[in-house]
């Protein structure tokens, strides 16, 4: 088992020493402190059978993979998350989810994301290839960034499957059960998303894989001020019809989708201390917005305050 942390590190490159290893060893991402506290961290880094196995602990700290770590990335592959101890607001495939121990999401990692963790956060990481994960969970991009509560169905057995493995390996498993157990736990995480959220999944995995592939063009492109249901059919080489079909069981137009998804990215992005050198102007502009004027109608009517005001009243300290 590989055990890495920021207390060995020397103070003054602690967060960039930590982000290099944390993308080198396990993946690539960009922790920033949620305050001015000395940041610490912890990352546990194993494998059973064909998952990888990961434990990440910290004192609070948003994570975020953008378009630019996937591209740097050869290898796909997807990820539940479970919340082992604390909270946690996931941001992926468009969904905005709240975690809470004994919470599970599943993550692709073709896909930008964001977690905020808050002060004293651990959370699992199982990790599996696509080709071994759908053999359990056929269609998982129906999935991404939704909450498989800990309280439904088989969840809790799940989490304390996992949480016994975790242990176990740390102690060392025999490789020669490593596939077979591993196989064993995706079959109870895929009976509890089947029972819990089945009703998220379409009667077609052909539409679902769509509607994934569509939202993880938009994600990937939220920034391109271009971007347009137009633009988004064109891409898939899809009809601007089929394209309507794939996002009307969500009561949500294409164009609606893209502009929520921009609001909720500034708004995050205004509340960072990190991006706080930044005009409200600069951040609407960075992701996609073209007039400062429209942005500003958009966001009071999403968030019913203009955009400063969010900002002074959500800006995390330093």
């Amino acid at each position: 088992m590989e055990y890495y942390r920021t207390a060995d590190f020397p103070a003054s490159r602690r967060m960039a020493s930590w982000n290099n290893t944390y993308s080198s060893r396990f993946a690539q991402v960009t922790f920033q402190p949620s305050s001015s506290d000395v940041f610490d961290a912890e990352l546990r880094v194993t494998s059973l059978g064909f998952l990888g196995f990961a434990d990440v602990r910290t004192n609070g700290a948003s994570i975020e993979r953008t378009a630019a770590h996937i591209n740097e990335t050869k290898s796909h592959f997807f990820s539940f998350l479970l919340m082992a101890q604390g909270g946690a607001q996931f941001s992926h495939y468009g969904n905005e989810t709240r975690l809470e121990a004994g919470d599970f999401t599943l993550c692709d990692n073709a896909a930008p994301h964001r977690i905020q963790l808050e002060k004293g956060a651990r959370f699992l990481i199982l990790r599996a290839a696509p080709k071994m994960l759908k053999t359990h969970l056929p269609c998982p991009e129906q999935l991404c960034g939704l909450r498989l509560p800990a309280e439904l169905g088989l969840t809790g057995t799940a989490s304390a499957m996992a949480h016994s493995l975790w242990m176990k390996a740390e102690e060392g498993i025999p490789e020669e059960f490593g596939d077979r157990i591993a196989g064993h736990l995706l079959d109870v995480l895929g009976t509890a998303y089947s029972i819990s959220l089945g009703h998220k999944m379409t009667n077609s995995t052909v539409v679902g894989l769509r509607k994934a592939q569509a939202k993880q063009y938009i994600e990937a492109q939220l920034s391109d001020p271009d971007l347009s249901p137009g633009s988004v059919a064109d891409a898939m080489r899809i009809s601007p019809r089929y394209l309507r079909v794939l996002f009307a069981e969500e009561n949500e137009t294409t164009s609606a989708y893209i502009l929520r998804r921009r609001l909720e990215e500034c708004a995050s992005q205004m509340t960072n201390s990190a991006w706080r050198s930044l005009t409200v102007s600069e951040i609407a502009f960075s992701w996609g917005f073209n007039s400062a004027a429209h942005f500003t109608r958009a966001f009071r009517a999403k968030y019913g305050m203009a955009p400063s005001e969010y900002r002074r009243m959500h800006l995390l300290p330093h």
